[in-house]
């Protein structure tokens, strides 16, 4: 996710955060952990606790967090957990040995933070763009400190946005390689939007103090939440169709903002997720949008149809049957001339 800094976060960078972005500028050759000396500000956590858009922060975090303030080559303070930032350093380290150049754009955020980075991720990029890349206050994993965004140093300029930084995916392979060796796992991973509530973000890691368990993950190619069995998972469908109005990039990212709201859809499974047909985007459609998105000019639209299956317990009768299998259900996205699609409507009727 991105930090706002230049526009707050620039709203994680240009949906950056996966598509959320600024400048900065540092030094490649800069050693690693350079700045002021970092102040310790103790611990009791839980290293493997879940925070996400289903899990708030834990009670008492705050108090128990320990943390480490530095600055870093931009001359941003950056606040992070103790542990894990001796843990980076030392990755850090190792890459600089390799020719891989990175440093911290934000870690740790209070919730005061968070709440001025969705504004100002709404602002820029729209509430939708916004749900799909920032987290609600306090429910963001960057409240614990232990979820850092990296920022990349190549040929000595910061690449700092995220749509620029993610034109870079050798160097990020290089970064993921090292993860699992000091503790960290890449926990925004593509395609799994519908189980992380995020979009694909390189650039955000997670430590979780078990260099074992980081292994486990990395190599099974899973989310935190598939690990802790946080979640139903099975096997997902995703047909894009074909269009002679939108690329397959355009109706992926469609596809991304449908998963990422479904992510919220506490104790649901996603069966399968497709488009269905360019025969949707008409002018009586398009107007039906219009009318929901209280005065947005939209000019295309396009409907996808969900498979999913309801939570058998815990449901709220008066939104799902418990234990069911929907099928065909409605997902109607729209866009401006000059904007992404943003969900309007969901549900079964048209």
């Amino acid at each position: 996710m991105k930090k706002i800094l230049m526009i707050l976060v620039t709203l994680c960078l240009a949906v950056a955060v996966s598509a959320c972005g600024g400048s900065k500028s540092g030094e490649q050759a800069a050693p690693s952990g350079s700045g002021t000396a970092p102040e310790t500000v103790t611990s009791g956590i839980d290293y493997m606790a879940l925070v996400n858009k289903l899990n708030p922060l834990p009670d008492g975090w705050e108090e128990a967090l320990e943390t480490v303030h530095f600055t870093n080559t931009v001359g941003d303070d950056v606040e992070v957990e103790k542990k894990a930032y001796d843990a980076y350093l030392e990755m850090k380290a190792e890459l600089e040995n390799e020719g891989v150049f990175v440093d911290l754009d934000s870690a740790r955020r209070s919730v005061a933070d968070q709440e001025r980075i969705m504004n100002d991720f709404t602002e820029k990029y729209g509430i939708d763009y916004a749900l799909k890349t920032v987290a609600k206050p306090g429910y963001s994993e960057h409240h614990t400190g232990l979820a850092l965004d990296l920022y990349l140093i190549v040929d000595g300029k910061d690449i700092v946005e995220n749509e620029d930084m993610i034109q870079y995916p050798e160097i990020w392979s290089k970064i993921h390689a090292k993860l699992a060796d000091y503790g960290f796992i890449l926990r925004y991973l593509d395609g799994r939007e519908h189980i992380t509530g995020y979009g694909y973000e390189p650039w955000h890691i997670r430590y979780i103090d078990d260099v074992d368990v980081a292994k486990e993950i990395m190599e099974k190619d899973i989310t935190f939440e598939e690990y802790l069995g946080a979640v139903k998972t099975g096997d997902v469908t995703i047909d894009l169709g074909s269009s002679e109005l939108y690329t397959q990039d355009e109706l992926k990212e469609a596809a991304v903002q449908i998963k990422c709201q479904f992510a919220g859809w506490e104790g649901c499974e996603l069966h399968s997720l497709r488009y269905a047909g360019d025969e949707n985007n008409t002018e009586e459609n398009i107007q039906w949008l219009n009318e929901l998105g209280s005065g947005t000019e939209y000019v295309q639209c396009a409907k996808f149809l969900m498979d999913f299956h309801s939570p058998t317990e815990g449901s709220d009768s008066e939104t799902w049957k418990p234990d069911e299998e929907y099928k065909d259900y409605s997902w109607w996205l729209a866009r401006t001339a000059d904007g992404g699609f943003e969900v309007v409507s969901w549900g079964f009727g048209r």
